[in-house]
């Protein structure tokens, strides 16, 4: 079975083929079983990881002790990047949620390779910068919207970015349990519970092991309508 298709806006998304398979000549195979940590907060910069197949989170410690959820990677992202290119010590933790194939390189030597071509260095940097309009789209959300808001925001983010549409709604196969998704949405676990239970009586959500079924993203999104798209 092929693997599945990059996830749209992605790295491998926005690469030629034959521009991918020039770079991968110079990447090895690796297999990361869920749970498994690809690298460690704090670690120094060395590998990038491009993911073909599988779902990670990616989270940040504070000096508390307080874990956030930054954000979800999955087929044709690249991990690892920010730390090749700026050499600094990881910004984040990176943990498989399913078994992840992908393909490894040394960072450096995988920044060069890709600046070397002008079509591979854009996508590099369309996906630097995907990043970044991520973290402001979050900060804007956590000073402008309420936490029922910013959950609502944050569940049509997962269902366009990770969703799979059926009969029955829009289904988004990830285990991320309540506590994440408040760390995610920047609200306390029990106002997640609150929201999902409020969801789930109007029938516009329904929840499952592993996974969340939006039931009319319609109404979710005018839930979220004080969350601004238009973040940088």
């Amino acid at each position: 079975m092929p693997p599945p298709p990059p996830v749209a806006n992605s790295f491998l998304a926005q690469l030629d083929p034959g521009i991918w398979a020039a770079i991968a000549a110079r990447t090895r195979s690796a297999t990361y079983p869920p749970r498994t940590q690809l690298f460690h907060q704090g670690d120094p910069a060395g590998h990038v990881v491009v993911l073909l197949e599988g779902w990670v989170k990616v989270t940040s410690t504070s000096r508390a002790g307080k874990e956030a959820l930054l954000a979800l990677r999955g087929p044709g992202d690249i991990l690892g990047d920010l730390a090749a290119v700026d050499g600094l010590p990881r910004s984040a933790t990176v943990t498989a949620l399913f078994t992840v194939t992908a393909r490894v390189a040394d960072g450096q030597a995988f920044v060069k390779a890709a600046t070397d071509n002008p079509h591979a260095a854009r996508a590099l940097l369309r996906h630097l910068a995907r990043g970044l309009r991520e973290s402001d789209r979050r900060r804007l959300e956590f000073v402008s919207a309420s936490g029922s808001a910013r959950l609502a925001a944050l569940l049509l983010q997962l269902a366009d970015q990770h969703g799979r549409a059926t009969a029955s709604g829009v289904v988004i196969d990830l285990p991320l349990s309540q506590r994440e998704l408040a760390t995610a949405a920047a609200i306390s676990r029990e106002a997640v519970a609150r929201t999902i239970r409020a969801l789930r009586e109007r029938d516009l959500i329904r929840t499952r092991h592993r996974g969340i079924v939006l039931r009319s993203p319609e109404v979710l999104r005018s839930l979220a309508r004080d969350v601004s798209d238009d973040a940088g």
